[in-house]
């Protein structure tokens, strides 16, 4: 898509004046970094607090026609393998939109609204690059009674990750720092602005997502970046923290060949909704995967040397059989050593497992390791 046909944000044009290097991302001009450079604002989120511009994602409600909360989830859930009828007011999951087959179409943040008077309904973030396909796909699922409002033109959205965050934020809401990890409150953050503010994020660090009016973003963030602890961040350190945070990208590390199990996020899965007598979409794969010892999982991995392996370097066993395939890697910043994860057989998947990557065609000796590589820091209260 040429620059010209690319869609811009609300924040296009400050993106510019703070110095923003822009590039294509899923039909949009992103920013892909500042000034400062990938390496030093991915240090800066690490330590105090960086700001995102993730508008370009899709935004949506769900809501049924008599008000009723479980007539909402109970439809959602028919596509997602997560437990979506227990959510309380406030509160969200991860989870993903899943196919027939069980295969990841795109995973999503699902929220149950905590504003009186609308907590009957759902809050749904998408990737960008799948919105339009995700909504097309939710539509033509859906029960008669349950409508899916689409706010993808009139809302924005930012991120504000890292351990100065809370105390940012604070100091527009103090009602903000109570909030823990998936927790959600509808707030004025100045006399004219209210956002809905989540402590959620993609970076592993504790942080903030905001999602307000068109109108109001671009006084927002200007107004954040009065505070010397906050620099914008683009797009490059987003995706090395969430590499080191042990995050999926969809199109990368998990798409439609693949099922959550697979994608090493049971953990998503809650216990009731693995039983023989749930049924989801792909539901029969996703038990049989969970049963499955030796499925295909996604691992974290360490090359043992200084050059990381790349999306698409092939993993061997030490005989030398392909056993896998590198999803994402790069260098760690935070850590100062290339980290990777991929996909291997199921009996390779065990942590410290001997493997090499093929790297630039030549053998490079790694391991299997734990992951998050770079350990969480969400606020749990």
């Amino acid at each position: 898509m040429s620059e010209i046909n690319l869609l811009k944000t609300k924040l296009y044009d400050n993106h510019l004046s703070y110095g923003a290097n822009m590039v294509s991302f899923a039909g949009y001009s992103m920013p892909l970094h500042y000034n400062l450079g990938i390496l030093k604002e991915h240090l800066h989120t690490r330590s105090k607090a960086g700001l995102f511009d993730v508008s370009h994602m899709g935004q949506c409600f769900l809501y049924s026609d008599n008000l009723d909360f479980l007539h909402v989830a109970k439809a959602l859930e028919a596509l997602v393998p997560a437990d979506i009828s227990s959510l309380e007011p406030g509160k969200q999951k991860y989870s993903q939109l899943l196919n027939a087959d069980g295969g990841i179409i795109d995973d999503l943040i699902v929220g149950r609204l905590g504003v009186e008077g609308q907590s009957h309904k759902l809050y749904l973030v998408v990737n960008a690059n799948k919105k339009h396909s995700d909504f097309e796909y939710i539509k033509k699922n859906l029960p008669e009674g349950i409508n899916l409002d689409i706010e993808d033109n009139s809302l924005s959205l930012i991120s504000l990750q890292g351990p100065k965050s809370v105390e940012v934020l604070a100091r527009l809401n103090s009602s903000i720092a109570d909030l823990s990890f998936m927790s959600s409150i509808y707030v004025p953050l100045t006399p004219n602005i209210w956002g809905h503010v989540s402590r959620s994020g993609y970076t592993g660090e504790d942080g903030f997502e905001i999602s307000m009016k068109n109108s109001d973003v671009c006084t927002l963030v200007d107004m954040l970046l009065q505070n010397e602890d906050v620099e914008m961040i683009g797009l490059g350190a987003r995706d090395s923290l969430r590499l080191e945070a042990g995050l999926c990208l969809y199109g990368q590390d998990i798409d439609e060949s693949v099922s959550p199990v697979e994608a090493g996020l049971t953990w998503s899965i809650q216990k009731n909704r693995r039983l023989p007598n749930v049924k989801f979409k792909g539901s029969e794969r996703v038990i049989s995967d969970i049963e499955c010892v030796n499925t295909k999982r996604l691992v974290g991995i360490k090359p043992d040397g200084r050059i990381p392996a790349r999306a698409g370097a092939e993993i061997q066993d030490i005989k030398g059989n392909k056993i896998g395939v590198v999803t994402s890697g790069s260098y760690s910043p935070s850590l100062g050593f290339p980290i990777a994860m991929g996909y291997v057989v199921g009996e390779f998947k065990k942590i410290g497992t001997p493997i090499n990557l093929i790297i630039r065609n030549k053998t490079m000796p790694a391991s299997v390791v734990k992951m998050p590589f770079v350990s969480t820091k969400y606020y749990r209260g």
